[in-house]
């Protein structure tokens, strides 16, 4: 039934080359060494010559140990147990509790049908306002967030984890620090929240092929509880580590590389897997929240480059803040229209007062006099950014925009904001 063969060709890394005939692309296969077995995976054919990572790492494995190929794809077990469960790249389980076998589902399958997808129209609610007032998060929407080491991203993603009003959260971390998935782990934990949250977790020490594992592993728990009618929102971190790990690959299988050394089909590798976002008619949906660290803050490197491209926006998490300039959200438009009549009109005052705000700044750090204008600009730019931008405010959606009108209301006249008289006469807080 499984085809054995008993001499390796090639050993580079963690890569062996097998002369072997009748293997399909992402085949498993079972190495046994004289350190004992490992799982490995076929990741490149060349006439008969097959390529194979071998995910506990090639140490231990000579020219005449034994691979044995399985005939079928890499699967991952699905259950309602995933929940509050975390596991490996390879989907086994790294909090010490029961291995998981039933129902197994094969990952990195083909995206849903363009024309099977439904227009988005429900935002997700985060209680962060800087996402939902000023880029509102929307259901099936693909998201990355754009940041340098240092900031606070998983701090970020684990408020969202925590707060967002979805049914399911699958948490997928590669190449972490031991010390931000113990974070990540007890954070939710100790805030009831891991209940509802299946985590696949690579850390910095494990085999590189379990980065390449993660994503596919989230997205297709992800998609199994989407068809059963649960609003699934996935967030992924980093995924410049899932592109190096990529990277590391390819230059052990002597690859042509291609900018700045990643591999030429980097853009349809990110894509592959950010599709995989989707709202099904009837059924539940996949939003996707990706942390993108951009090495030295440089958005042209390859990864947050190619990002751009396949994703409706982007977060830029600067300074501990995400950002009002710069950040995007490509379908925000979908759903403002239709959260609050004000909705609108407080998310572009408050932006355009914040510019001016920043214009301020400067001015008043080039020495120049202040005027009563810049003295309200300053006023209101210490209370937007201490109310509204810190990532700390947790407040509901309508909360957020009745504290924009008191922030409004305590800095300006209303003639100042330049908001129609019909809005002011609605919403403008009342004195005493």
């Amino acid at each position: 039934m499984y085809k054995v063969y008993h001499r390796i060709e090639r050993i580079a890394g963690s890569v062996i080359t097998v002369k072997a005939d009748g293997v399909a692309n992402q085949e498993l296969a079972q190495v046994t060494s004289a350190q004992g077995t490992s799982l490995a995976r076929v990741i490149r054919i060349d006439k008969d010559m097959v390529d194979l990572q071998v995910f506990a790492g090639a140490r231990g494995i000579s020219t005449d140990s034994q691979v044995r190929f399985l005939g079928k794809p890499m699967e991952i077990p699905f259950s309602d147990a995933l929940l509050g469960r975390v596991f490996t790249g390879a989907g086994v389980p790294r909090d010490k509790g029961p291995a998981i076998e039933e129902n197994p589902v094969p990952i990195g399958g083909p995206s849903v049908n363009p024309a099977k997808r439904i227009i988005p129209k429900t935002m997700v609610r985060t209680g962060i306002p800087m996402i939902d007032v000023f880029n509102t998060l929307v259901v099936s929407q693909k998201l990355p967030i754009f940041s340098v080491a240092g900031e606070p991203y998983n701090q970020l993603l684990a408020r969202i984890a925590l707060q967002a009003e979805v049914d399911v959260i699958v948490l997928g971390g590669m190449g972490l620090k031991h010390d931000d998935y113990l974070y990540l782990k007890d954070y939710l934990e100790q805030n009831g929240a891991l209940s509802r949250t299946v985590m696949f977790v690579h850390t910095a020490s494990d085999p590189i092929v379990e980065c390449l594992l993660v994503p596919d592993a989230s997205l297709a728990v992800a998609e199994q509880f989407a068809t059963r009618g649960k609003n699934v929102l996935v967030l992924l971190t980093d995924m410049t580590n899932f592109a190096d790990a990529m990277k590391e690959i390819a230059i052990t299988q002597e690859q042509i590389p291609s900018n700045r050394g990643y591999p030429g089909d980097l853009y349809s590798q990110l894509a592959s897997r950010y599709e995989k976002a989707v709202d099904f008619e009837g059924s539940g949906s996949i939003t996707i929240l990706a942390v993108t660290t951009m090495p030295g803050d440089d958005v042209t490197h390859p990864v947050p480059d190619n990002t751009g491209y396949i994703t409706e926006g982007q977060f830029y998490l600067k300074r501990g803040r995400i950002e009002p300039f710069g950040s995007l959200s490509r379908l925000k438009q979908q759903v403002n229209g239709k959260t609050r009549s004000d909705h609108r009109t407080i998310m572009n005052t408050m932006i355009q007062l914040y510019a001016s705000y920043k214009e301020t700044l400067e001015k008043q750090s080039m020495g120049f006099r202040m005027s009563n204008w810049d003295n309200k600009l300053l006023k209101y730019g210490e209370r937007f950014e201490k109310e509204m931008m810190d990532l700390s405010v947790n407040i509901p959606l309508e909360k957020a925009l009745d504290l924009g009108w008191e922030i409004l209301a305590d800095c300006f006249t209303p003639e100042e904001t330049g908001i129609p008289s019909k809005m002011i006469n609605q919403y403008w807080p009342k004195k005493g």
